[in-house]
């Protein structure tokens, strides 16, 4: 997902929904891209508004109303020209030096013919200096990178930048440079604290319209768990109201203090909503920030592998043994890769986490008056940190110490830079599915256009081992050896010769080492594949040369 204006948009939402379902992977908020950019009233250039309504009738004045400025400049003890100063607040100019221009050449695998890649392209969005020299920009600004250069506010020159780490859960990346006279006369940027509603930011970068730097301004409307659209993930994010467009993915958000309190990283767009920017907080960007110093690399953002019920119903609460002064949540499903199914049970009610008592809605306290959802208390861990989790089972309060691991879903939402693993046989191209491959195959409405078995264990299938895959396939590239079949497209293969197909690599494993006479193939819907074995495997070989393909398995299967 790349935020910059040459880049087509990412997201995958239905034209009429505009509210995202925490229980589902389906994203809807919409990623910078030039097709989602909206001409608003603040960038309309001076002296097109000077030309605006000249035809037609002229605007009515109030009555009794002399002609004045638009903005008066204040009068303060008879001086003209002074600002008024804010009591209590002491504004500070941002460090707008740190604020860089990125550019970055991608080139994405192409999934649906995993064999190659796709043409590059080239984006530009923003990054700011942080300590360390380092930079700090989004994941999707440079998202299967292959050269990113930076170019200080001022400066002619772009300098070429090492990718450090890339979070694709919360959206971050770290770069550096090795070239000193970068850093020449440049400040790091400074962080805050997690503003406050209300509380004014100043998103400063390098947004399509223009070249040179870009400043807007505004106030935080909103402070919750958002949907992060990149990495599909839930993670603290806040809502600000000052305009975020293409090219502002990366920049820096400041408050009153010239302080760091967010980087924009992406925007709503959509008929009834009006400037609705979102801002990566604090607390993530320093979480991925000290896991990078902790680790020497990037480990992601701790889960707890379960589903929960929200227990707001008061007979669900006497039915499950809860006492009157008792509140937490119920846990539906168990993810069985996770640390929590040793454990944890389905009907347990998770009452604390840390010592935190969890409601009945699944929130707990978040600064004076606010309420989260306790996904926060579990995002401010690290990979490999304990917790501590109290719940009710049989009327039984119990106490567990679970260590806490990374996510993994049977079908990924990103592919992180990896290319894509095949196996192709008799001209069956195989291969796994992903959140990207099924934009692939189906463009941005894939949740509506998918076949629907696929989209079932998208939103609510678990892995039952550490290592398995949806295994489909893909396409049949049409040949004498497989007539018959050339309409199979994307079904899912099931079992080889009476044995299930765990992943892709057993697969190819079981085909390669194959001698009897045929080879059965048992996909869903009880569809079979039967070829003779010699044949297929002798058709292969010319049927890869026909497509210019240089082999028949991906490297990464190869033993």
């Amino acid at each position: 997902m790349v935020s910059d204006g040459k880049r087509k948009k990412r997201d995958r939402k239905s034209k009429t929904q505009t509210t995202l379902d925490p229980t589902s992977s389906t994203i809807n908020d919409e990623v910078f891209s030039v097709n989602n950019v909206e001409i608003v009233n603040s960038t309309t250039p001076t002296s097109a508004k000077k030309h605006e309504n000249r035809r037609g009738r002229p605007k009515k004045r109030p009555k009794h109303s002399p002609e004045k400025p638009e903005k008066p400049p204040p009068i303060i003890n008879g001086e003209i020209g002074v600002a008024p100063p804010v009591e209590g607040v002491n504004r500070v100019v941002p460090e707008m030096d740190a604020v860089v221009k990125v550019f970055c050449v991608h080139t994405e695998p192409n999934l649906s013919l995993p064999w190659q890649r796709k043409r590059q392209y080239s984006s530009s969005s923003s990054g700011f200096v942080i300590s360390g020299r380092r930079v700090l920009t989004n994941a999707h600004s440079v998202e299967h990178y292959t050269q990113v250069k930076l170019k200080k506010r001022g400066s002619d020159t772009k300098y070429l930048a090492t990718v450090l780490a890339i979070g694709t859960e919360c959206d971050i990346a770290l770069l550096t440079v090795n070239d000193d006279e970068f850093w020449e006369g440049v400040s790091p940027v400074e962080f805050g604290e997690l503003p406050a509603l209300q509380d004014a930011v100043t998103v400063v970068g390098y947004p399509i319209g223009g070249d040179t730097i870009s400043v807007t301004s505004g106030v935080v409307s909103r402070i919750e768990i958002l949907s992060y659209v990149h990495g599909s993930t839930e993670l603290l994010g806040l809502q600000i109201d000052a305009a975020i467009n293409s090219g502002n993915s990366g920049g820096p958000a400041f408050n009153d203090k010239g302080e760091c309190v967010g980087i924009a990283f992406q925007s709503l767009k959509h008929e009834d909503a009006e400037n609705i920017g979102y801002v990566i907080p604090t607390p993530v960007i320093k979480h991925f920030i000290q896991d990078y110093e902790r680790n020497g690399s990037y480990t992601g953002f701790p889960f707890l592998g379960i589903e929960w019920q929200k227990m707001e119903n008061p007979d669900m609460r006497m039915a499950m043994g809860m006492k009157s002064d008792q509140k937490g949540v119920r846990i539906r499903r168990i993810d069985p890769t996770s640390p929590e199914s040793e454990v944890l049970q389905p009907s347990d009610i998770i009452l604390s986490f840390d010592r935190v008592d969890i409601a009945n809605d699944g929130t707990v306290p978040f600064r004076h008056g606010e309420r989260i959802g306790f996904s926060y208390l579990i995002s401010q861990k690290y990979t490999g940190d304990n917790a501590v989790i109290k719940v009710l089972r049989n009327s039984t309060t119990l106490e567990f110490d679970i260590k806490l691991s990374t996510q993994r879903r049977l079908i990924p939402p990103h592919v992180k830079g990896k290319p894509p693993s095949y196996y192709i046989i008799a001209g069956f191209v195989f291969t796994t599915v992903s959140v990207p491959y099924l934009r692939s195959e189906y463009g941005k409405e894939y949740e509506l256009e998918a076949p629907i078995k696929l989209l079932d264990k998208l939103l609510h299938s678990m892995p039952q081992s550490p290592d398995e895959q949806i295994v489909v396939v893909s396409q049949v590239l049409v040949a004498d050896i497989n007539i018959g079949y050339e309409d199979i497209v994307n079904t899912q293969v099931v079992a080889f010769n009476g044995k299930p197909v765990k992943n892709l690599k057993s697969l190819a494993n079981m085909v390669e080492n194959f001698d009897d006479e045929f080879l059965k193939f048992d996909l869903e819907y009880d569809q079979i594949v039967v070829l003779r074995t010699k044949t297929a495997k002798e058709a292969t070989v010319d049927i890869l040369t026909t497509h210019g393909i240089p082999s028949a398995i991906s490297d990464d299967l190869k033993p």
